[in-house]
């Protein structure tokens, strides 16, 4: 399964390679806080039950001739919506730490300098 590390969006996303923003958190989560130009598809609470079906439900939503990068709050949940979407052969990938990775680079917090450390040798 693929993944993209937030430094590595920022990378595309100021480069003009901008990929389809996925966003799968409910949409109260959403609203406060999002990247820009994300695509807000609020099944994050189904995919963390096991239902699968919530995010097939949307596939005419997300383009098939982008790469595709899944959001959520911790990355966790993404990894299962990247799987997903792997399956209907569309090119996605997992944002490492989801929102809070996102977060933590745009502050450069200590955490996110940490975690970035520990996924690059991983």
């Amino acid at each position: 399964m693929s993944s993209i590390r937030p430094d590595e969006l920022a990378d595309r996303l100021e480069s003009g390679d901008t990929p389809f923003l996925l966003d799968i958190r409910p949409e109260s989560a959403f609203r406060a806080t999002a990247i820009e130009d994300s695509h807000n598809v609020p099944v994050y609470e189904a995919l963390r039950g096991g239902d699968d079906a919530a995010l097939r439900e949307h596939l005419d939503e997300i383009p098939t001739d982008r790469d595709v990068v899944v959001v959520c709050k911790m990355g966790m949940v993404a990894k299962r919506a990247t799987s997903l979407l792997a399956e209907e052969d569309y090119d996605a990938a997992t944002l490492l730490g989801g929102m809070s990775g996102w977060r933590g680079y745009q502050n450069d917090s200590l955490s996110y300098k940490l975690r970035s450390l520990i996924w690059k040798v991983f």
